[in-house]
């Protein structure tokens, strides 16, 4: 049986050449933006929330400008005027019709900041209020768990970050949809998926850790466990995890590692894994190269990608396990129980 989902994890390569061939020649209007901007805003929920981590890390590392996470409520129930001058407020929805997320952004303007939109929604009311709205071109997606617009909202913050001044090279993200194909190719044949999926069919919940620009990667891969395959999933940076939650992890909870093949956090990760492993727990890694792999039960490969743009590839071994996780199970990853593909918050 082929899932939506799987078609639309399959769907990626072409969503993430569309969207940086759309973005990039945004880049001056982004730029016109900074220059009047000191700080970042990240408005969002859910997956959304997921990618505006990512954000945020990329943000301060690359672009040495404090970014934040909004908290929506301040806005909608406590209605809370703040004041916004010389920010950047950028609110990202999948559909742009999240009501709550529209009135934050809204709120934002009000208290001063410039405002962009991240968003599938072309003409949606998200898309409409704000200054620059950066459309991704995911198309049409169906299943209810997030993938393509996911991984498109991560290259739509990936230019964000260049047009904010990030030291890196815009080569690196044009590389993206070739490597996404590679490494689906590459994680269906590896026969740790199975290994993984049968391990998982097992145990009642999983810890999914990682940290920096590859958090929000265990933070969406976590709730991608919890709301397709109905298992207890804690997402965690592994700083947080060594202050006293590592203590769940044990023959029925293992962990799940993700990390970027380079970069200043894999040292820690694989270290954390050595750790799982010598307690008598299982690690499984998601990406993280060789290093990580060795210290794991078992690893699925990652993106040969460098640390900034990882994630945008990162997440796609976890897509593909949770999918095959899902019908291990006999659960239709497509239709999860209590979910709708649009969720209003208050």
């Amino acid at each position: 049986m082929t899932s939506q989902m799987r078609a639309e994890i399959g769907q990626q390569p072409d969503a993430l050449a569309r969207t940086v061939g759309a973005l990039l020649p945004r880049l001056p209007e982004i730029a016109e933006l900074a220059r009047e901007t000191r700080q970042v805003l990240f408005i969002a929920r859910g997956s959304s929330d997921n990618a505006a981590v990512y954000g945020r890390y990329l943000v301060e590392a690359h672009t040495g400008r404090l970014s934040t996470l909004a908290a929506p409520s301040i806005a909608t129930t406590y209605k809370r005027r703040v004041d916004l001058t010389g920010v950047l407020a950028v609110a990202i929805s999948q559909s742009g019709k999240t009501e709550e997320i529209v009135e934050t952004l809204d709120w934002a303007a009000a208290g001063g900041a410039r405002t962009v939109a991240v968003t599938n929604g072309a003409g949606s009311p998200l898309a409409e209020a704000a200054e620059v709205a950066l459309l991704t071109e995911a198309g049409d997606e169906i299943a209810v768990p997030a993938t393509k617009t996911y991984t498109t909202q991560l290259a739509a913050l990936s230019v964000l970050a260049l047009g904010l001044g990030a030291d890196v090279p815009v080569d690196d993200l044009r590389r993206v949809p070739d490597e996404v194909a590679r490494l689906i190719a590459l994680t269906e044949a590896s026969p740790a998926l199975e290994q993984i999926v049968e391990a998982l069919a097992q145990v009642p919940g999983a810890v999914v850790s990682g940290r920096g620009i590859a958090f929000g990667t265990a933070l969406e891969l976590a709730l991608k466990i919890k709301e397709a395959c109905y298992l207890h999933a804690m997402g965690l940076s592994y700083a947080d995890l060594l202050h006293g939650p590592i203590a769940v992890v044990d023959d029925q909870t293992p962990a799940l590692l993700v990390a970027a093949d380079s970069g200043p956090t894999l040292p820690g990760t694989i270290a954390l894994a050595r750790r799982v492993e010598g307690a008598g727990a299982h690690a499984f890694g998601v990406g993280g190269g060789s290093g990580l792999a060795e210290a794991c039960t078992a690893a699925l490969p990652g993106p040969g990608l460098p640390e900034w743009v990882a994630p945008l590839g990162l997440i796609v071994p976890g897509q593909i396990l949770v999918e095959n996780l899902a019908r291990r199970l006999g659960i239709d990853p497509d239709v999860p129980r209590g979910l709708n593909k649009v969720t209003q918050t208050d």
